[in-house]
């Protein structure tokens, strides 16, 4: 089969690698449509240590089941999927517990690290243990079904924070993920409010739904959450880049006992104001991955209440993909979802 191969750290290369084959509990997907992640975009140049090469990256991804391994029941041949980025056990505590996401010895499809290698979707074929399956509903594409995940990402840390009705939350990033989170808070009945350093981005955020927008390069930006919340500051604030100066805005925007869920990882390390943090008496909440998100946005997709459509910039041949990442890590102004078909 082909594939799209992280050779070396930023040498992407369209080549011919075997073709795998389905263990028990397994299922073989025919890849459709398979969408380039920002952490895939900062893994390829060794930066985040998650993509050690070789690997076959790419966890956003949609596709028909074309063989079966032992043991399978419900699924059939011919069937159309997305399936969930992280590869849990069913027989972990944490499952058990209900938190999947965070299993032990868990792996993420498309990734490379220390621990673990499972490669992913920027091929024609690819394994996926049947039990992260999840079913397309037949009016969602598989393009937009290949978007799934990153409104999971955001889904979960959105159920994560408790938000409720008529809460003020601050949206620090208005990347896929930030733009996801504005879309589902509006969902949840929230006053929204954007922060990014993109005028850009800002336009992308008040199309998303967000009350109000702020350029973190122009004021500050902290006072201003506060004149809009009756002095107190935002009842929530998702943090979704993953580095120090966002997160300590984020700190200085929240009232007293709000909090701040932290969704970027970009940055390994941060610096957190600490006595800021206990002398508001904040809940600092990190959000990892997906548990159990998948139907409730496949809903979402399926009956027009999420947007997918608007984010996706290009449809392109797997067979370009090197192209796209160099565009994309070159922050090609408009560039926001890119998806590759095998």
């Amino acid at each position: 089969m082909q594939a799209l191969v992280l050779e070396e750290y930023n040498k992407l290369v369209y080549k011919e690698v075997e073709k795998p084959t389905p263990a028990a509990g397994e299922v073989l997907v025919e890849i459709k449509a398979v969408g380039i992640c920002g952490s895939d975009v900062h893994g390829m140049d060794g930066s985040t240590g998650r993509r050690i090469p070789p690997i076959i990256m790419g966890h956003e991804a949609s596709g028909v089941i074309v063989e079966t391994g032992q043991g399978i029941t419900g699924w059939e041949i011919g069937d159309r999927v997305t399936f969930d980025s992280t590869i849990y056990r069913l027989d972990d505590w944490y499952t058990r517990s209900g938190h999947y996401n965070l299993s032990d010895n868990r792996m993420v499809l498309g990734v490379s690290c220390g621990d673990f290698k499972r490669d992913g979707a920027f091929a024609q074929y690819v394994t996926i243990p049947a039990h992260i399956l999840y079913k397309i509903p037949g009016n969602v594409t598989f393009e937009q079904a290949a978007m799934v995940e990153p409104v999971a990402v955001a889904l979960h840390s959105i159920n994560l924070s408790g938000a409720k009705i008529n809460e003020s939350a601050v949206v620090f990033g208005s990347g896929m993920i930030g733009l996801f989170i504005i879309q589902l808070l509006k969902q949840a009945g929230c006053r929204v409010i954007a922060v990014d350093m993109l005028q850009e981005k800002l336009e992308m955020a008040k199309q998303a739904g967000a009350d109000h927008v702020f350029n973190a390069s122009s004021g500050n930006v902290a006072t201003e959450i506060r004149n809009l919340t009756g002095n107190r500051g935002a009842d929530l604030a998702f943090e979704a880049v993953g580095i120090t100066p966002t997160i300590q805005t984020a700190v200085e925007s929240l009232r007293k006992g709000g909090t701040l869920v932290l969704v970027g990882n970009l940055s390994p390390m941060i610096e957190l104001p600490l006595q800021k943090v206990v002398t508001k008496e904040l809940t600092v909440k990190g959000s990892c991955a997906i548990n159990g998100e998948y139907p409730a946005v496949l809903d979402l997709i399926a009956s027009g209440k999420v947007n997918v459509n608007d984010m996706m910039s290009a449809v392109a041949p797997l067979s370009e993909g090197a192209s796209w990442f160099d565009r994309l890590y070159n922050k090609e102004k408009g560039l926001l979802k890119v998806i590759l078909k095998p």
